[in-house]
C-alpha cells in the first residue's frame, strides 16, 4: 500500500531534479530510511534489521531507480517506483556493490547526504569500494535534501494535523490513566495503549520522568517507582500515523503540586506562548530561539535548541537554536520545546507542534492548559 498518490512523489522529485540540475549534480544516493521512503514510498519496520542495505538513486533526468534486496521487491513494486534492481541479500562477498557500481556509473557527479543529522546506513567498506569503482565524484547534498524535505505538502500536513489530535486525544484521558502508588513503567504502558486506542499506528518513541515537583531528565526508561503525591509526571510521545510523527510532552502533578513547580509550568506555557507569537514566515529559527529565551530568563542554555522540524522523523531539520539562522517558511511543521532548570537535578520541558503559515502559526497540538493540572 502506498501512503500517497504518485502526484504527491512526482512533484518532490521534480523539485530535487531542479536543484540538482542547479548544482550540476548528475545524481544523488539514498540509503537511509527516511530518505528512501520520502522520494519513494517505500514504508517497512524491516529497517530495523541492519543486516541488508538498500539503495535508491535519483538521478537528474528520469525517475528513481531502486537497487534493493530481493526481500524488498515486492513492497517495492506497490510504490510509484518502476526501475527495481535486486539482488540475493545478504551477501558477505558482493552486497549490492556492483549493482550500484554499474547503476552509477556513467554519472560525473554523485550527491550524497554528508552534513548535519545525516548519516550512512551502509558498510563503509562498501561505500569505500564504490567511491573506487566508480569514477563519479562523490559531493555532500545534505541542503538540497533539507530544501525539499522542510516545507511539507498538504498531505503531510492533514497527516501531521492527524497524529497530534491523536496524540492530544490520548494526553486528555490522564486522569483515568494515572494516579498515586503507580508505578512509573505501568504509566507508560497505559499511556501507550491509550495511544494506539486512539488511533496511533505505532509508539515507537515514549519517554518521560516523575519526580517530586519536577524531574531529573527526560530521556531514562521507566522502572517500578511508584507515583507519589507531589510528583510531577512527563510524557513525551513520538507516535506515528501512515510513517509521519506528533512529537509533544504533558506535564502532571500528582495528587498535588508545589509553588515552585507551578511556577515553572507558567514560565514554561508563557514561553510557549512567545514562541507562538514570533513563529511566523520570515523570522529565522534564532529569533524563535531567542524569544523563548528570553521568556525563561535568559542566560546560558545547555539543552543547545528549544524545537525542531517534525515529519517522518521524530525530529527533523531545522533546530531552534541560536546558531540556526534557518528562515521559517509557510508549511513547515515544528516542534516548541523550551525547557527550565527548576533546581539542582531537577528540571521541567513543555512541548507544542506548529505549522508556520503566512500569518499566525497554526497549533496541530491541543494547547496545554496555562496551569499545571493535578490529577489522581
Amino acid at each position: 500500500m502506498i501512503d500517497f498518490p504518485p502526484a504527491e512523489f512526482e512533484a518532490r522529485l521534480e523539485r530535487i531534479q531542479a536543484l540538482m540540475t542547479d548544482a550540476g549534480m548528475d545524481a544523488i544516493l539514498l540509503c537511509t530510511e527516511a530518505e528512501v521512503r520520502y522520494f519513494s514510498g517505500f514504508r517497512t519496520q524491516f529497517w530495523q534489521s541492519p543486516t541488508r542495505p538498500w539503495y535508491l538513486v535519483l538521478p537528474r533526468v528520469g525517475d528513481p531507480i531502486a537497487i534493493i534486496p530481493e526481500i524488498g521487491a515486492e513492497l517495492m513494486r506497490q510504490t510509484w517506483v518502476d526501475d527495481i534492481r535486486t539482488w540475493s541479500s545478504p551477501d558477505p562477498v558482493d552486497d549490492g556493490v556492483s549493482l550500484l557500481v554499474d547503476t552509477l556509473y556513467g554519472f560525473n557527479k554523485v550527491g550524497v547526504p554528508m552534513g548535519e543529522e545525516a548519516s550512512l546506513r551502509v558498510p563503509l567498506r562498501d561505500f569505500n569500494t564504490v567511491r573506487e569503482k566508480c569514477p563519479a565524484q562523490f559531493v555532500d547534498c545534505s541542503e538540497y535534501i533539507k530544501a525539499v524535505r522542510i516545507v511539507k505538502s498538504e498531505a503531510e500536513i492533514a497527516i501531521l494535523r492527524d497524529i497530534c489530535a491523536i496524540g492530544s486525544a490520548a494526553f486528555d484521558r490522564a486522569p483515568e490513566l494515572f494516579h498515586t502508588g503507580q508505578p512509573l513503567k505501568q504509566a507508560f504502558r497505559d499511556f501507550k495503549i491509550a495511544l494506539l486506542q486512539e488511533g496511533a499506528e505505532d509508539v515507537s518513541y515514549l519517554v518521560g520522568a516523575a519526580g517530586q515537583g519536577g524531574y531529573g531528565d527526560v530521556i531514562s526508561p521507566p522502572d517500578m517507582t511508584p507515583l507519589e503525591t507531589g510528583d510531577v509526571l512527563m510524557l513525551d510521545t513520538g507516535s506515528t500515523l501512515q510513517g509521519y510523527f506528533c512529537d509533544f510532552d504533558r506535564n502532571f502533578a500528582i495528587g498535588h503540586a508545589d509553588d515552585e513547580a507551578k511556577q515553572a509550568y507558567e514560565t514554561l506555557w508563557n514561553s510557549t506562548e512567545a514562541g507562538l507569537e514570533h513563529a511566523r514566515a520570515g523570522n529565522t529559527c534564532a529569533d524563535l530561539f531567542e524569544a523563548m529565551h528570553i521568556t525563561l530568563g535568559g542566560g546560558s542554555s545547555d539543552v543547545g535548541r528549544y524545537g525542531h522540524g517534525l515529519g517522518i522523523q521524530l525530529t527533523e531539520y531545522p533546530s531552534i537554536a541560536a546558531f540556526d539562522k534557518t528562515p521559517l517558511q509557510a508549511g513547515m511543521v515544528m516542534t516548541l520545546e523550551p525547557s527550565l532548570t527548576i533546581s539542582d537535578g531537577k528540571m521541567m520541558v513543555h512541548e507544542e507542534n506548529i505549522l508556520i503559515t503566512e500569518d499566525a502559526p497554526v497549533l496541530l497540538t491541543k494547547r496545554a492548559v496555562p496551569e499545571l493540572p493535578v490529577i489522581g
